[in-house]
């Protein structure tokens, strides 16, 4: 799980008070995106289907432990696995009481692990974590946070990236979102922390 102190957050936001301008390099676009299969969080919505068996399918949440309960499952671990292995580990369990189960677990509420959510800081209008999603956007994270405050230094913020070891790189929010230059639209990753200045000028 990736853990940055408030502290450090609130220094980097006072930085763009300041009127400290970023010498964080731009973020690789020549990278490509690496393969990306969704793994369940607490507070994800889970639909079980067992195969010709209706009465042991239904929708169950993950709880704050990560853990989900259904009929002839007790006490499972879904948090950090993917759909499929949590329907392997469901199939397990039905064994014991009906020959060859078929399981098909389905994600029908999205929230993913913290260490994956995409979190937006500072001079948004709406700052909060988001779910990533596979071949998200800078563009798109902003429309979903309603775009930046009046007091914004768009141009001075950055994203923290866990998954480069923590590297911070430079995004122009400004130019995005204020003049539509495309250019400066960027690729997601899980983890991303964006953190957005804010100016007095």
């Amino acid at each position: 799980m990736l853990k940055l102190p408030l502290v450090a957050i609130s220094l980097m936001i006072l930085a763009g008070c300041s009127g400290f301008s970023t010498k964080y390099p731009p973020i690789p676009t020549d990278t490509p995106a690496p393969d990306y299969s969704y793994i369940i969080g607490a507070g994800d919505a889970l639909n079980i289907i067992v195969s010709r068996n209706p009465e042991l399918s239904m929708s169950v949440p993950v709880r704050p432990d990560g853990k989900i309960s259904a009929p002839l499952v007790d006490e499972l671990q879904a948090q950090g696995k993917t759909p499929t292995q949590v329907a392997r580990d469901i199939e397990k369990q039905l064994e014991k009481y009906i020959r060859d189960p078929v399981v098909t677990v389905v994600v029908t509420n999205f929230i993913g692990p913290y260490s994956e959510q995409v979190r937006v800081v500072g001079e948004a209008a709406r700052p909060q974590f988001l779910p990533y999603k596979q071949k998200m956007t800078l563009l798109d994270v902003m429309i979903a946070v309603g775009g930046l405050t009046d007091f914004a230094a768009g141009n001075k913020a950055t994203i923290l990236r866990g998954s480069d070891g923590n590297k911070q790189y430079a995004v122009r929010l400004k130019d995005l979102i204020k003049d539509g230059d495309i250019s400066a639209n960027v690729e997601m990753r899980p983890g991303d922390i964006l953190i957005i200045p804010q100016s007095f000028f």
